[in-house]
């Protein structure tokens, strides 16, 4: 499972305290949009550029969200074979899996 999903490390960039669940989703696509669009397709439409990347918006299909929060609080290895490894923060975790949630809605 680990293999699939990506998380997001962003050096230096401090998470916002967040005040409602609007917050948490834009941070959460922030970080997406930053860090894994260069391989995944992390919209509601969009495809992954990499072979290997699903979209964000099949993490919750094939794997339960409380699923992908314990793979991203490990740290991610590897996903597919030049995916770097990524460290999250809690409330980096909390934005990514906000986010992905509102993928499926």
């Amino acid at each position: 499972m680990r293999a699939i999903i990506a998380a997001v490390v962003v050096a230096g960039l401090a998470a916002p305290a967040f005040g409602d669940e609007t917050t948490a989703i834009a941070y959460g696509k922030g970080l997406v949009v930053e860090n894994c669009s260069g391989c995944h397709g992390v919209g509601a439409a969009d495809k992954s550029t990499h072979p290997q990347a699903p979209p964000f918006r099949t993490l919750s299909q094939r794997y339960p969200l409380d699923a992908l929060e314990e793979a991203f609080v490990e740290g991610i290895d590897t996903g597919h074979p030049d995916m770097p490894r990524f460290v999250a923060s809690p409330e980096q975790i909390t934005a990514i899996l906000s986010y992905i949630a509102t993928l499926n809605e």
